[in-house]
């Protein structure tokens, strides 16, 4: 059977999702796909390229309508369907930050905050600043968080992971310097 780019991408997540990161091998995804790993450099040329391809999808398979009207509440919601995506899938903290900081795949996240935050009448030098400052905040948290929930399910740790609202708390404290800085 012969599989498209999208077969290969949609069984890494499945991998990912089931077994977690270090198990997702281009071995292993292979054997998953019942093809030779060769067969899996048609569709990806290694396995950054294909990292980097289950972010980009995992990013896109979170997106949801914007309903918020004024620049810092859709920071909230970009914000916060950036942390839900990632936490969707085992490890996709991990995956979806560490193709940022490589600077592979989609660069979505970061265009669709710095675009929101231009809205809000901020100077393009704090606009890149504020751009990273909110991805530091939602990648930080949320890969503490899934970690933290890894562990208490593991028994490895008995405390509960700072949730939403511990997310939340942390973005209006950004937001309110973002607001006064966006007000002068």
């Amino acid at each position: 059977m012969r599989h498209h780019r999208s077969d290969v991408i949609d069984r890494a997540i499945a991998v990912l999702d089931e077994y977690g990161l270090e198990s997702l091998t281009m071995r292993r995804l292979a054997t998953e796909l019942g093809v030779q790993p060769s067969a899996l450099y048609h569709h990806v040329p290694n396995k950054q390229t294909l990292l980097a391809a289950v972010a980009d999808e995992i990013v896109r398979r979170g997106r949801r309508p914007r309903r918020a009207k004024e620049w810092d509440r859709r920071v909230v919601e970009l914000c916060g369907e950036l942390r839900d995506t990632m936490l969707a899938y085992r490890d996709g903290a991990e995956v979806v930050v560490t193709a940022h900081t490589f600077g592979l795949g989609a660069d979505e996240p970061a265009s669709q905050l710095r675009q929101t935050l231009r809205e809000g009448n901020l100077p393009d030098d704090l606009v890149d600043v504020a751009t990273r400052a909110l991805l530091h905040l939602v990648f930080g948290h949320t890969t503490e968080e899934q970690t933290a929930l890894q562990a208490t399910s593991a028994g490895a740790i008995d405390r509960p992971p700072g949730g939403p609202a511990d997310f939340e708390r942390g973005l209006e404290l950004v937001l309110d310097g973002l607001r006064f800085k966006a007000s002068r």
